[in-house]
């Protein structure tokens, strides 16, 4: 089941907004139904679908790493019933990181918007949590404050503290943890198409990726490819909750869009 969100005088590339969570095709706070009519406004159809199992799709519910059949499906819809050629793929946390795994297996992928792509793992959450939480609380008044009059649970905080230290000793990830993401870094590399990543600068998946980037070379090396566009929303929370945030996210999809509508024409994609 999905929405088309269609335009008379369409660009030659649409937008597939992919759901990510155990969220349905309207989105967190109606993000994607606010995305979609933004982008529409603006001359880009947009499909926000149901994955089987999900909202009002029928079906066997299944995770992230194995909605490839749905996202092909949508995008046959997608152009069937509209005007263009290429779609960008649109997709927060794990729908990020099934685009990534999706993108370069469709000729018709045009593009990826990517925005707080999921990478969990204990070792990263473990990097993230002293880096963020604990450091944090050491510059905290109300930490001290607590500590002075004999009120910090330091029982609680010190087991809490020697487990993240003990992820971190973890020579590996399990195998499946290792799969997905490299999954991702692999579909992603093979993808060849422009990617624009977007980051929220106060979001724990986020600081999870940036993570991984900052300790995986290949990762690294991949994040340095003239292909990808990456920017940082430094207030912003995980889903783009306040309505200036959404508004940004929304403006700079539509922007970017438009930009890769004019350089297919150019190359005369529309035609092929």
């Amino acid at each position: 089941m999905g929405i088309l969100h269609g335009v008379a005088h369409a660009a030659n590339v649409g937008v597939l907004v992919i759901v990510g969570g155990p969220q349905y095709r309207v989105g967190s706070h109606r993000q994607f139904v606010l995305l979609a009519r933004a982008l529409a406004a603006g001359g880009v159809p947009v499909l926000r679908f149901d994955y089987r199992g999900r909202g009002d799709s029928d079906g066997e519910a299944r995770d992230f790493e194995h909605v490839g059949d749905d996202i092909r499906a949508a995008v046959d819809a997608l152009i069937a019933r509209s005007s263009v050629r290429r779609v960008v793929l649109w997709g927060l946390c794990d729908a990020a990181s099934a685009a990534m795994m999706y993108a370069a297996t469709d000729q018709r992928v045009g593009g990826l918007v990517v925005l707080n792509p999921w990478v969990h793992t204990p070792t990263t959450e473990a990097q993230v949590r002293l880096k963020t939480y604990y450091l944090t609380r050491l510059r905290s008044p109300e930490l001290w404050r607590k500590l002075l009059h004999f009120e910090f649970d330091w029982r609680g905080s010190l087991a809490s503290l020697t487990g993240y230290i003990a992820a971190l000793s973890r020579p590996t990830e399990s195998a499946s943890q290792e799969h997905f993401i490299e999954r991702m870094r692999t579909g992603w590399s093979a993808f060849k198409g422009p990617s624009l990543l977007i980051l929220s600068g106060d979001d724990f998946t986020a600081g999870e990726f940036r993570e991984l980037v900052q300790h995986d070379d290949a990762w690294r090396d991949l994040l340095a490819s003239e292909t990808i566009e990456s920017l940082t929303m430094l207030s912003a929370n995980h889903t783009f909750a306040r309505a200036e945030w959404r508004d940004e996210v929304a403006q700079r999809t539509l922007a970017w869009v438009l930009k890769l509508h004019q350089d297919f024409q150019r190359r005369g994609v529309a035609q092929e």
